[in-house]
Order: C-alpha cells, then sequence, then structure tokens
C-alpha cells in the first residue's frame, strides 16, 4: 500500500486481523500519545461482510493532547498494525505502542523520506 506522502511528524495507521474492539483499544492508546483525525465518538465498528476489515487514522507524533486519559484496556488477541510515515514519527508511535504492548516488527518499507513497517501488536506476557 503506497499512501501520499504525508507531513514529517505524521503517520498514517491502518489496523487489521482484529475484532473492532481491538482496533479502538489500539487507537485508544495512539491517541492518549498523539493528537488523531479518529474522533472518540466513532469508534470502529465491524462490517458485518465475509471480508477482512481494516480500520485507519492519522496520528500528529508532534502534537501531544491535553485531555486524553489512558485506561488499559487488554487485547483479546494479537493485532496487525500497519504504519507509514518519516523515520522519526514512526519510532516514536512504535515507542507509544511499547509503552502499554508487546511489539514485534513483521515487515518493513524503507525509502528515502519514508518508512512502512508491519508491526504485530499484542499483551505483554503475564498480563491478561
Amino acid at each position: 500500500m503506497i499512501l501520499p506522502s504525508l507531513p514529517v511528524s505524521q503517520v498514517e495507521v491502518v489496523v487489521c486481523d482484529c475484532s473492532a474492539q481491538d482496533a479502538e483499544r489500539v487507537f485508544a492508546c495512539l491517541c492518549a500519545h498523539f493528537e488523531s483525525d479518529r474522533h472518540p465518538a466513532d469508534p470502529p465498528h465491524e462490517t458485518g461482510t465475509d471480508r477482512p476489515t481494516m480500520w485507519t487514522g492519522t496520528y500528529d507524533t508532534a502534537a501531544v493532547p491535553t485531555d486524553t486519559e489512558e485506561h488499559h484496556r487488554p487485547l483479546s488477541a494479537p493485532v496487525t498494525v500497519d504504519v507509514q510515515g518519516s523515520p522519526p514519527a514512526v519510532r516514536l508511535l512504535r515507542e507509544a505502542l511499547e509503552e502499554t504492548y508487546t511489539v514485534h516488527q513483521v515487515g518493513v518499507e524503507a525509502g528515502d523520506q519514508e518508512v512502512q513497517l508491519q508491526l504485530r501488536v499484542e499483551e505483554p506476557r503475564g498480563r491478561h
């Protein structure tokens, strides 16, 4: 998936291979660290089809929200998270996920100005 070039501090996030509730938990984790185009009043929802569902959001790693409080809600299963943006912005977003979850890098595509990572996000061992 190739997306148009993003501003240097923004990261495009695609969450898939999970339930709508787990997608919402990943987005809530990220929204506790960065401003986003995702609105709490519009949580992810299932499409009701047999096709896989993907949810997207854009996060500005230079803008910290002022009124967001993160309450950890455990994931029911591992989640696939694709991220694309400048290397520094992607690093900050990954570090935010790593504060709450165990994050494994599954794939990477790197260019001159942007990097795209596929991450596997799951509950840390011993926490369920």
